[in-house]
């Protein structure tokens, strides 16, 4: 019952209602036909106004007397209107219910648990925490984020509210669990701001569960404004963001980002993964950017001290770039020598990538007058790069005919 009131008081809310007075009231002799018509003549455009005191009076006065003393129409306008009254009665009914079916309501266990939640806390009592962990649980759209924020923020003002520090770091994490799950993102980054009016303490762990929703939406702006809130509340970066910022800048192709906020994980000191080192050092050899490879891989060094494929293959692409196949030789011979066994046929795998594939990427992110020079010492040194390996000792089988393909000639 108290849900169905709840949705009532909405609906009643709606400008088709709360434009048209007395609609709800019940049938009274004498009033039916007048208010009918004067219904009719607002829906006309009447420029009168409900809340005019004249119109109110002239309302009282004429319609709620008695039925031979309604001022009513003239006989030919009311007329019209009867003729026209189910023409207006049907928009006024679609434009009523159209708003409704567009509202996102909040569902119904939500709701149920909000109400109880409510009472407990206008008698000044703190409701069981299961309750707020189902309803939590229960979120499935922003209608019932809102009451969740609603509540979360009236629990705050109870002032017998005790909540411990493990408490609040789990419940903050919880909420922007939901946001996320949800899509109510603009809720999830209000919960990561340390000065709130919801009694949540925000985590960087919270702010994961955001910009995972970022990357399953390839969402790099979500992921900017995240990161955005997290340096202006101090929350410390740690090595798993940087993880999921990489990858967001990665599968949204943006370089740019990408050099921005690895530069900032550098200078706060955060010790990076050796999966952001190889998205770092994939992303600098497929735009070509050679000094940037030298770079990360100097950094990676530090923390990191084997190489993978996508980290070895990024050094032995550095080299192509630098005219210097020989080198590029030895780093994969080096590389594979490292690997674990269960890993060296992947090696293969991604010398033909380098072969067939990379070529043709790297040249296309070149300026236009540099693309040509470049293209050509790649159909020079790759080859030359086979043969050294060869001679090393390892011996990759690989279709080096590729290299001429018409993929590589960019316009």
């Amino acid at each position: 019952m108290q849900v169905a009131a709840a949705r009532a008081r909405r609906l009643l809310a709606l400008p088709a209602a709360s434009g048209i007075p007395g609609i709800l009231s019940g049938p009274i002799p004498g009033r039916a036909s007048c208010a009918e018509g004067v219904l009719l003549y607002r829906l006309n455009g009447a420029p009168a106004s409900p809340s005019s005191p004249q119109h109110t009076r002239g309302f009282s006065s004429s319609c709620f007397a008695s039925r031979s003393h309604c001022n009513l129409p003239s006989p030919t306008i009311a007329s019209q209107w009867l003729n026209e009254k189910s023409v207006h009665c049907h928009m006024t009914t679609a434009h009523f219910s159209t708003e409704a079916s567009d509202m996102d309501h909040p569902t119904e266990a939500v709701e149920e648990m909000y109400q109880k939640m409510l009472k407990s806390v206008e008698a000044e009592t703190m409701p069981p925490n299961a309750w707020l962990w189902s309803m939590i649980d229960s979120c499935s759209n922003k209608e019932d984020i809102k009451l969740l924020f609603q509540i979360l923020q009236k629990l705050r003002r109870l002032s017998n509210l005790r909540i411990s520090a493990n408490f609040n770091e789990h419940l903050c994490r919880k909420v922007t669990e939901a946001c996320a799950r949800v899509g109510a993102v603009d809720y999830g980054l209000k919960a990561l701001w340390k000065h709130n009016v919801y009694g949540i303490t925000p985590t960087i762990g919270s702010a994961h569960y955001l910009l995972q929703h970022a990357k399953e939406q390839n969402d790099n702006k979500l992921m900017e404004n995240v990161i955005h809130v997290l340096s202006k509340n101090f929350l410390p970066l740690q090595p798993g963001t940087a993880d999921i910022v990489f990858s967001i800048c990665y599968n949204a192709d943006r370089w740019d980002l990408l050099s921005k906020y690895a530069e900032r994980f550098v200078k706060a000191g955060v010790k990076l993964h050796r999966a952001a080192f190889d998205i770092w050092m994939d992303f600098a050899a497929k735009v070509g950017d050679s000094q940037s490879i030298w770079h990360i891989n100097s950094l990676r060094g530090r923390s990191v001290k084997h190489y993978t494929l996508a980290t070895g293959f990024a050094c032995a692409k550095g080299s192509l770039l630098d005219r210097k196949p020989e080198n590029a030789a030895d780093k994969i011979k080096l590389l594979y020598e490292h690997l674990p066994d269960q890993k060296k046929p992947f090696v293969k795998d991604e010398l033909e990538k380098l072969i067939a594939g990379w070529p043709t990427e790297v040249v296309k992110r070149q300026k236009k007058d540099k693309r040509k020079e470049l293209e050509e010492a790649l159909m020079k040194d790759i080859p030359t790069m086979v043969d050294c390996l060869t001679k090393s000792g390892l011996d990759i089988p690989v279709e080096l005919d590729k290299l001429a393909t018409p993929q590589l000639q960019v316009a």
